[in-house]
């Protein structure tokens, strides 16, 4: 039982730290929290989507190393030097810090709405890298425990998609200082860093 939860606590970071990069369906999160249109439905579609991709990488991904144990050690290098990669262009952000935009439009129906979140999410590629490639891959080296892993990374994308979109009214002013996507980028910057650096030598 302990080694689950920490291993579902592993999870819930790990997906963190990959959703909470600055993206367009972030921005788009964000966007509709603070106008205040359509917040339950894109927070549904998001929480879900990530939901049924990590599930879909942990299952797929461990499904393979245990048919082949030597994918293992090929999923280890090709995720952790995507995480590294990942973790650098978030110090690089972090170093160069821009304000968060948020543009005032129109408003739009609930329809547009939920396609527009549905593209950015299934149509944007970095989504399954992050979800199927990297989550499944990182789930993969915990063996019989990576369900649990898979479930803690599920519950931090709800509790993010949830936060970000019913309270981003509250966060206007906190993210239209660059200084706030300093300290967030390099957070996320050293958590890949240090997964990445972690498969990459597993592997080796």
């Amino acid at each position: 039982m302990r080694d689950a939860l920490l291993a579902a606590a592993a999870g819930f970071g790990t997906g963190l730290s990959l959703i909470v990069a600055i993206g367009a369906q972030n921005a788009f999160v964000l966007r509709q929290g603070i106008r205040r249109a359509g917040v339950p439905a894109v927070v549904a579609i998001c929480a879900l989507s990530d939901a049924a991709l990590i599930m879909l990488g942990v299952g797929g991904v461990g499904a393979a190393v245990a048919a082949f144990p030597q994918a293992l050690t090929v999923v280890g290098l090709v995720g952790g030097a995507f995480l590294l990669c990942y973790g650098f262009l978030a110090a690089r952000r972090a170093f160069h810090p821009s304000a968060m935009t948020v543009e005032s439009a129109p408003t739009t129906s609930a329809r547009r709405v939920v396609l527009t979140c549905l593209a950015l999410t299934w149509l944007n590629p970095h989504v399954y890298l992050d979800t199927v490639l990297l989550l499944g891959s990182v789930a993969a080296h915990r063996g019989d425990l990576r369900w649990a892993f898979g479930i803690g990374a599920t519950l931090g994308s709800l509790c993010w998609f949830t936060a970000l979109g019913f309270g981003a009214r509250l966060l206007t002013g906190f993210f239209a200082r660059p200084s706030s996507w300093r300290v967030l980028d390099g957070l996320v910057a050293a958590t890949m860093l240090t997964l990445g650096l972690s498969l990459v030598v597993g592997a080796s």
